[in-house]
């Protein structure tokens, strides 16, 4: 690598495998979480994440440059350890604190790449580029700040007062089995 210019284009090429790789793994977590704001904050970024690769893509463009082509490591990493999490049963609540967790090792990533990327083509004098990548900079920040809130606010105060659902017993119909009510009526003495 010779230049800021070769460094950039490699920069949007592992952003770009980024986006690509979290557009598969979203729907997923959206599904597995139980806690509405989560499965919504989840379903949101799924749609901003399909932006973002429309951005890079009209970056890609703009510069001449193919995107395709390389595998961003680093991203596949924190998607298996996401899948590590998917695969996981136990206490619904305990579960989608551990799925924020790997969010939001995934946008802090990302906040960091996007910042690096951003700051690459202010350099190069690339206004359109910039312009861009601090919009989706923003926008991962803002998922960021919204996990935290998600986490703070709703899934760890409930996690802590005791909330032992299973993701399982959730999903059962009504009246499927007596255990649940009982663990219930014991979780609220």
């Amino acid at each position: 690598m010779e230049s800021l210019n070769e460094l950039l284009q490699d920069q949007l090429k592992d952003l770009y495998n980024a986006e690509k790789q979290l557009v598969k793994a979203l729907p997923a977590m959206a599904k597995k979480a139980s806690t509405p704001a989560l499965k919504d904050a989840f379903t949101t970024h799924l749609e901003e994440t399909k932006e973002h690769v429309q951005r890079l893509e009209r970056i890609g463009q703009a510069l001449s440059t193919k995107l395709t082509g390389k595998t961003c490591k680093a991203m596949a990493g924190l998607i298996e350890e996401g899948k590590e999490v998917l695969a996981e049963k136990g206490n619904r609540l305990v579960l989608d604190a551990a799925l924020i967790a790997a969010a939001q090792r995934v946008e802090h990533y990302e906040i960091s790449a996007y910042g690096s990327a951003r700051a690459l083509a202010e350099k190069l004098s690339q206004r359109d580029a910039v312009d861009l990548l601090q919009e989706t900079l923003d926008e991962e920040a803002a998922a960021d700040k919204k996990l935290s809130t998600i986490s703070l606010d709703e899934v760890l105060p409930e996690a802590a007062s005791g909330n032992e659902e299973d993701e399982d017993s959730q999903a059962e119909p009504a009246g499927a089995s007596s255990s649940r009510g009982r663990s219930k009526q014991r979780s609220s003495r």
